[in-house]
């Protein structure tokens, strides 16, 4: 079913002080995952930060990004996902070495912590750090939610194959900060939340989803809000990055290797210079800066 893919969904309890959101990705998730040949564990791992990032970017009041870092001292030393209030995601791990198959957060990572920076288009950026104390991301995130906001928040990371493809999928509920939520009010959907199967997360559309889990309450669910991967690289970029070398070093490694080429961790894509094509760059840059002055 289309409409369930590449969503992310708010919603609201009328009766209960609790908001909820859920998010279902199919090939943005793929497009992350499919620019390195990961290991399971990690395409696991990058899929939890996709989906929290997703997530805990919904819940920002203003315009501007999110990005999710972990690092640490294990096979993967790092893994990263960043997103804005428009849903335009990205991703990468770097890892090195053998990684068993049933490998979890602190095999995964060592010692190590969580890095949340926020940083809007106006104001301070923001930063806050979370050591890996839970057994799973998700726990971590919980953890940080009390300490930092003090608010109740539960997180739900679903992640598998479904009709053959890899599928993310997840859902969050929150204690709204107004104050009127109770803990038996959150409990009570906790419970319910609790009893969402995968297959449901994959497939259904939210309407569909929400009302099999809450058929008894009154949801309030807003409009969906794509999410797509967008890594933002580009030819003139690549060729930006090159004019901040020096020219001495460009020229050294076109003598040596015959082209430049620029690789794109997030996507995967290369960008190749020729000798002709970096002296049309100088050339150019020589122009703009004739111009300017």
């Amino acid at each position: 079913m289309a409409n369930a893919n590449n969503v992310l969904n708010r919603y609201l309890f009328d009766d209960l002080s609790v908001r909820g959101e859920l998010v279902q990705l199919d090939d943005t998730y793929q497009h992350v995952i499919s620019s390195k040949d990961y290991p399971q564990p990690v395409q696991q791992l990058l899929g939890e930060l996709l989906v929290a990032t997703t997530l805990l970017t919904a819940t920002l009041k203003f315009e501007g990004s999110i990005t999710l870092q972990l690092q640490g001292d294990g096979p993967v030393s790092l893994a990263v996902i960043n997103g804005d209030h428009d849903q335009k995601v990205r991703g990468v791990a770097r890892w090195e070495g053998d990684i068993a198959d049933d490998a979890g957060l602190h095999e995964l990572m060592g010692k190590g912590h969580l890095v949340i920076t926020i940083t809007p288009k106006q104001g301070e950026r923001y930063q806050g750090v979370v050591g890996l104390e839970g057994e799973t991301l998700a726990d971590c995130l919980e953890g940080y939610f009390i300490r930092s906001e003090q608010l109740k928040t539960r997180l739900w990371f679903r992640l598998g194959e479904y009709e053959g493809k890899p599928h993310a999928a997840g859902m969050l509920l929150q204690i709204m900060p107004d104050g009127t939520g109770t803990p038996e009010d959150f409990e009570h959907l906790e419970q319910l939340t609790n009893t969402v199967k995968d297959e449901e997360l994959f497939s259904l559309p939210a309407n569909e989803l929400l009302y099999r889990l809450y058929n008894q309450e009154k949801v309030q669910l807003f409009t969906p809000q794509p999410v797509e991967f967008h890594c933002g690289c580009s030819r003139e970029r690549s060729a930006g990055a090159i004019l901040t070398v020096d020219k001495d070093e460009i020229y050294d490694i076109l003598a040596e290797k015959g082209t430049i080429s620029l690789h794109c961790d997030y996507c995967g894509t290369s960008y190749t210079f020729n000798e002709g094509d970096i002296t049309e760059l100088y050339a150019q840059g020589d122009l703009q800066n004739k111009t300017i002055h």
